[in-house]
């Protein structure tokens, strides 16, 4: 008998369309769009596995879990959202899907680095408010190359190195920042991140959110860039002290901002973010293509039949 009877708590994070299948990941399986925080332990009640995506799984509440839980199963690549040290007092194991986005995630930092190059913001909203001046007169906002100008890159995993791949067939320079050093390969000078925050053109944000990356970019470090600089994340939003960027962005200290992830999810509607001429929003959508959320929830199923079959894979606890 396979004991993999699981429970997916908020499935509509990744199946808001009806293209997603979770029925494949388990021999049984209920799925809840979403679920409030007071429905969990309720919900998660007799079942060996529980499936979340960016939710938050506090302490308090994992060392509630009935003894049926064996395992959490993160739906994506960072697991900040879970308590481990409480999953492993309960002997709880946790997992998580490495990988599944790379290439996606990637095109989203590269299309932000483009766009940015090209004023491309700020040439649509021209168009919006049916100003053509682009068409008719000389090209009325700033458009440089990217060939030739230096990507600095913080972190070092698989995204990164996918970004780097596509950023140097674009003839860019690459610095990269990681916690353990490294030395020089295939035209990348790994460095400290200071280095990378005073000589880059692009900063692209790649490392996961902990206790020591929380708020990387800073008034500290906004200040060390040039006022030509562009800061992309595609990671996770809380790596930027965004009241820092916005009085940054406001002041001239860089140049602008491609931002994928934000600080607080979904971005309050009030904030200046949405309508800066020199900052480009999207929601959180690198991980969002649709064959990236099919792959995603093959993976799931592909966790959870390792952990019943009792080989786990992409434990993170």
């Amino acid at each position: 008998m396979v004991n993999d009877k699981t429970v997916v708590l908020n499935a509509g994070l990744v199946n808001y369309d009806g293209n997603v299948d979770y029925h494949q990941i388990a021999s049984e399986v209920v799925i809840h769009d979403e679920t409030p925080e007071d429905q969990i332990l309720e919900r998660v009640a007799g079942f060996d596995i529980v499936v979340t995506k960016e939710m938050k799984v506090g302490g308090d509440i994992i060392r509630r879990f009935p003894d049926s839980v064996r395992l959490i199963c993160e739906a994506g690549t960072g697991y900040n959202n879970i308590d481990l040290d409480a999953a492993r007092e309960r002997g709880i194991a946790v997992c998580n899907i490495p990988a599944y986005s790379t290439a996606r995630v990637a095109h989203t930092a590269i299309l932000l680095i483009l766009s940015l190059a090209s004023s491309m913001q700020k040439q649509i909203r021209m168009l919006a408010e049916g100003n053509r001046a682009n068409f008719h007169d000389h090209l009325m906002v700033d458009h440089v190359e990217v060939n030739g100008k230096t990507l600095g890159v913080v972190g070092y995993g698989n995204i990164a190195r996918e970004t780097i791949k596509i950023a140097q067939a674009l003839g860019m320079n690459i610095l990269v920042s990681t916690r353990s050093p490294r030395a020089d390969v295939d035209g990348i000078h790994f460095t400290t991140n200071d280095e990378i925050f005073a000589h880059s053109d692009f900063i692209s944000l790649n490392c996961p959110l902990n206790d020591a990356t929380r708020h990387l970019i800073n008034r500290r470090t906004l200040a060390l860039m040039k006022p030509t600089a562009y800061v992309i994340n595609t990671a996770r939003g809380a790596l930027i002290d965004e009241a820092a960027l916005i009085e940054a962005l406001r002041a001239g200290v860089i140049a602008g901002a491609g931002l994928d992830v934000q600080e607080v999810e979904p971005l309050d509607d009030a904030s200046p973010l949405f309508t800066m001429d020199d900052v480009i929003i999207t929601p959180h959508m690198g991980w969002r293509g649709l064959e990236t959320r099919q792959r995603l929830v093959a993976m799931i199923g592909d966790n959870i039949r390792a952990f019943s079959a009792g080989h786990p894979i992409n434990r993170v606890d």
